[in-house]
């Protein structure tokens, strides 16, 4: 594991539903928010394409957080 990867899962990129309280998607970021989409598997991919198409009008602006990991 390299330090990117490992700067990377100390932080995750959440997107919060607007109408659901609990409900969101997490991708692994790194402080900035960036999240590495050459490394998510296909299904974690189409799910964060997905979050960021709905930002708006199902899903809240993302925040970067601290992992739980």
């Amino acid at each position: 594991m390299n330090v990117e990867t490992m700067q990377r899962a100390h932080y995750e990129l959440r997107f919060q539903s607007l109408y659901h309280e609990g409900r969101a998607y997490a991708f692994p970021c790194d402080a900035a928010g960036h999240v590495d989409m050459d490394t998510l598997s296909d299904r974690a991919l189409n799910n964060y394409l997905y979050a960021r198409a709905l930002v708006g009008r199902e899903l809240l602006l993302p925040a970067v957080q601290r992992s739980g990991a």
